[in-house]
């Protein structure tokens, strides 16, 4: 069981939580949501959970709740600039199908 952050991911967390002072890393997870019936959750973890399953990649913890780590074993976490758009991307092995907007998925 994995998680995995590229070098441009884990710069931008460590930048965001300088600048934020405190955390002890990201927070990562599903929920039931949109036209495909799961989407990501991505927020900063200020403490961690008795029950947390917890990774280290280029110096960012992420935490996983278990329930949502049987839907992102695998999973690596990518930030990406195209043209004007920027932001994290979810490369997760586990997705059979993904909605149009790109909002939600399914596995």
């Amino acid at each position: 069981m994995s998680i995995t952050l590229t070098e441009s991911a884990a710069n931008h967390v460590l930048k965001f939580m300088e600048g934020r002072g405190k955390g002890l890393g990201i927070r990562l997870g599903v929920r039931t949501s949109g036209c495909s019936g799961m989407a990501y959750v991505l927020e900063f973890a200020d403490e961690s959970e008795a029950d947390d399953v917890i990774f280290e990649d280029h110096g960012v913890k992420v935490l996983v709740d278990p329930k949502s780590m049987l839907y992102l074993d695998g999973t690596e976490l990518d930030y990406t600039r195209e043209g004007l758009n920027e932001g994290f991307k979810f490369n997760n092995p586990n997705v059979k199908d993904a909605c149009g907007c790109g909002e939600s998925f399914n596995v």
